[in-house]
């Protein structure tokens, strides 16, 4: 027997397990962004949401998680003055973040969030550019939250008690092991994320509840503690303001502590709102984000000066330094110190859990960002609207995260700390800017101060700890690259969504299929013309002469009707838009107008578009353009215009296979 055909099966079976595999990779594809199952997946239609309380908590398994580790960086930060210190952070999150997110919940409804508010501020390449900065400081803050969080999951299982003795030493793979679980749910499919969280957040903070009501009863039984404390700070800081000085110093170095604002702006379409809401107007939901987002960050605020108070009072400053026992693990230290091991552990589990589902909420902000942004720039593939492939592509980034800082919580706040603070100053000044628009004279003033002080804040953490804009400047380049390359690959596509043809122009297309398949001469629009514009005399003339010259270079059969398209470019930065052809009969030039982001690419689909109207294969005429043929390509890439002949005919080559369907390019 042939060994050929005794492979032959063999050989089926790999290609149907390939593309079996495709298929489970590329599964929920789409062109709606964001539909995919996790924490913040649009909803459909017919689902009803949640009330805003239960929403809360999924935004707080990402805000309420930074209890595990704040309170230790505050100390590491400000030492005896970390209360003083998180006073501070706290008036900057309820006076200045907290004015802002609001904002951002009734500008940005849909959970866009502030960079959408931002893209609509800048007008073509500049606007795609800045929302391409920005999301590489939200691939910043999002995937540090998921490698920060499992590492310090990994230091609660490290130091508790009970753990195996061969763990000891084991931090970073425990972290990886961390991130490939979280990465699996996500291949898995994600759901019921909600209930999840509401559970998690529920006992996660009734038991931070029994450790700090322990630790108050404490201070309260052992007053000399607060006598010393002060003391000390006295003996370290001559007055008050001093103190006051170096906690406002110090604070920038605390900002992670705000870290639930923009996810909490992101789960909005999870929000039920009421009845009557609108997409146009969802009054209720914007009402009750806001009270998701105040709620979250009182609650929050009385967390953190509690905590802060205790861990500062109950544990000596030694051990919150690298290698010491509370070192990413303040609260747990004192669960363990003082309410037993068995409750310590029991502590321990429930913040794996929610540093774990912190992981997990953040990789949803991700795979919510990435596909509704980048694809429709044209500056990813189209497998970024599928939720696995991203999955691995971002958990490839996470275990490099990890490796690259070993797993440790102190080196990676720095980071995570910028990815916030830019996030906050976009919000802070878009919501200054909506407020100009608005003619708001004081809310002008209120927001600019706001964006100031997060500037401020900004800068301080970048200049005391630049790993976070090195690694923000790796994220940034990373997507610049890879966009530009997708933008480029992807330049020949037929990137009209959708083409419909008005009253007039169907009109005309079908007066001149009547006499046989269509004569289209594609004509350059004058100088500054727009389009809908009626020719005056002069230009009546030069279209007349104009269909001259092409049947003649050209041989376009006299006594054939011709149609002249024109390509008005808006905004060549945009990548796919409907296509509406509007027609216009003055003069004796039967013009079909339409406007679009690139000339080629708009001919070829008005071109695709005639054909299967008309039921006939049209054909269409060029002049040739002069110029050099690398700086014709770099204005088709950038302005959307270039040498349209070449391009044209490559476009209708991609997306007709069948050359004898596809639409005749003459160039004369």
């Amino acid at each position: 027997m042939d060994p050929t055909e005794e492979s032959a099966p063999g050989r089926r079976r790999a290609r149907a397990a390939a593309r079996g595999g495709r298929a489970w990779l590329l599964d929920g594809l789409s062109e709606q962004s964001a539909r995919h199952p996790g924490p913040h997946a649009t909803l459909p239609a017919e689902h009803r949401g949640h009330p805003w309380w239960r929403v809360m908590c999924l935004t707080g398994v990402d805000y309420f998680s930074t209890l595990g580790y704040q309170p230790g960086i505050a100390a590491l930060a400000a030492g005896l003055l970390s209360p003083l210190a998180t006073v501070v952070l706290i008036a900057l999150t309820l006076l200045g973040a907290l004015p802002v997110y609001r904002r951002v919940a009734q500008e940005s409804p849909h959970g866009e969030g502030s960079i959408h508010m931002l893209e609509r501020l800048l007008p073509w390449w500049s606007g795609k550019l800045f929302v391409l900065v920005l999301l590489g400081f939200a691939a910043t803050d999002f995937m540090i939250t998921m490698t920060l969080s499992a590492a310090d999951g990994a230091a609660h299982v490290v130091e508790n008690p009970f753990a195996p003795h061969w763990l000891e030493g084991e931090h970073t793979l425990i972290t990886l092991a961390l991130l490939a679980a979280l990465g699996a749910v996500f291949l898995k499919g994600f759901k019921e994320a909600v209930n999840i969280a509401v559970v998690l957040v529920a006992v996660y903070l009734s038991l931070n509840i029994v450790v700090l009501v322990t630790a108050a009863v404490q201070v309260i039984t052992e007053p000399a503690r607060i006598t010393d404390w002060t003391q000390a700070m006295t003996t370290e800081h001559s007055s008050p303001f001093a103190m006051l000085t170096v906690a406002l110093l110090v604070f920038p170095k605390l900002a992670l502590g705000m870290s639930g604002f923009e996810t909490g702006v992101a789960v909005m379409p999870q929000v039920k709102g009421d009845p009557t809401d609108t997409h146009a107007a969802p009054l209720g939901r914007i009402r009750d984000t806001r009270k998701l987002l105040t709620t979250a960050a009182v609650t929050m605020s009385c967390f953190l000066l509690l905590s802060s108070l205790a861990t500062t009072l109950l544990i000596p400053q030694r051990e919150f330094e690298p290698g010491g026992s509370a070192n990413g693990r303040a609260l747990a230290y004192l669960a363990h110190a003082h309410l037993g091991e068995v409750f310590g552990t029991v502590y321990d589990l429930s913040t794996i859990a929610i540093l774990w589902f912190a992981g997990a909420s953040a990789l949803a902000g991700l795979l919510n960002l990435v596909p509704r942004y980048l694809p429709r720039y044209g500056m990813a593939p189209e497998w970024t609207r599928a939720v696995r492939p991203l999955v691995l592509v971002f958990m490839a980034v996470a275990v490099f995260i990890t490796l690259w800082f070993n797993a440790s919580v102190d080196d990676q706040s720095g980071a995570y700390a910028t990815g916030v603070l830019v996030l906050m100053l976009s919000a802070a000044f878009a919501c200054t800017a909506a407020a100009r628009h608005a003619g708001r004279r004081r809310a002008v003033y209120g927001f600019g101060a706001i964006t100031a002080v997060l500037a401020y804040t900004l800068v301080d953490n970048v200049v005391e700890r630049p790993d976070g804009i090195r690694i923000a400047g790796l994220f940034i380049l990373a997507i610049m690259l890879l966009s530009l390359a997708s933008r480029i690959h992807r330049a020949f596509e037929l990137r009209a969504m959708d083409v419909t043809f008005d009253e007039t122009a169907q009109r005309l297309v079908d007066a001149a299929a009547s006499q046989g398949p269509l004569q289209i001469i594609a004509h350059e629009p004058p100088p500054g013309r727009r389009p809908g514009t009626p020719p005056d005399k002069r230009t009546a003339l030069e279209y007349r002469a104009k269909e001259r010259s092409q049947r003649d270079e050209t041989h376009i059969p006299y006594g054939r009707p011709v149609l002249f398209l024109e390509v008005y470019v808006q905004d060549s930065s945009e990548f796919r838009t409907d296509v509406v052809v509007h027609g216009q009969e003055t003069g004796g030039a039967r013009r079909l107008l339409v406007t679009g982001p690139v000339i080629g690419n708009t001919v070829a689909a008005v071109l695709l578009e005639l054909r299967d109207r008309t039921e006939e294969i049209p054909h269409v005429y060029f002049n040739w353009t002069e110029g050099h043929p690398i700086s014709q390509l770099l204005r088709f890439l950038v302005f959307g215009d270039g040498e349209v002949a070449p391009v044209t005919r490559e476009v209708l080559r991609r997306a007709e296979p069948d050359p004898e369907q596809r639409p005749r390019v003459h160039v004369g």
